[in-house]
């Protein structure tokens, strides 16, 4: 894999850190869980983790600011058991989400193994584009542009 030195942008752009930051680390995102992140609507999107061997009091979710946290952490029963085959991984895990300005949580659900979390955009009316109509000339432009009388 090729690496990129994103100096320059360090020095010449403000604010770019934490794009810079994610573009250094996009290699490093844990594959466990598997998940998939799929578009319902356009303001809609939805989390689906596979969970398998979890219980629903095993798992926590945190949103915080521009963030989503996911925490598994698999409870011991204290049997002892001898594996031939192991392909069920069951082990603690931590997932996190880096969510879009004004993206929110709207909900979660588990079922049969399956952690679906749904999220919504919701942009504020302030931040909205909005259309400017173009009227007539009022009073104070019209009297800037009418030429004055000679003296």
């Amino acid at each position: 894999m090729r690496t990129f030195d994103l100096t320059p942008l360090y020095r010449t752009a403000i604010g770019f850190d934490r794009l810079a930051h994610m573009l250094n680390t996009a290699d490093a995102q844990p594959s466990y869980p598997p998940y998939n992140v799929e578009l319902v609507s356009e303001d809609q999107y939805r989390i689906v983790m596979a969970l398998a061997g979890f219980d629903r009091s095993e798992i926590d979710i945190t949103s915080e600011r521009d963030s989503l946290h996911i925490v598994g952490r698999k409870q011991k029963d204290g049997t002892e058991r001898t594996y031939l085959h192991r392909g069920i991984a069951a082990r603690d895990f931590e997932q996190r989400f880096q969510l879009a300005n004004h993206v929110k949580v709207t909900g979660a659900s588990f079922t049969n193994g399956m952690l679906t979390i749904d999220l919504v955009r919701e942009v504020p009316e302030a931040l909205k584009p909005r259309k400017i109509e173009i009227g007539a000339a009022s009073a104070a432009s019209a009297a800037i542009e009418q030429p004055r009388a000679a003296a």
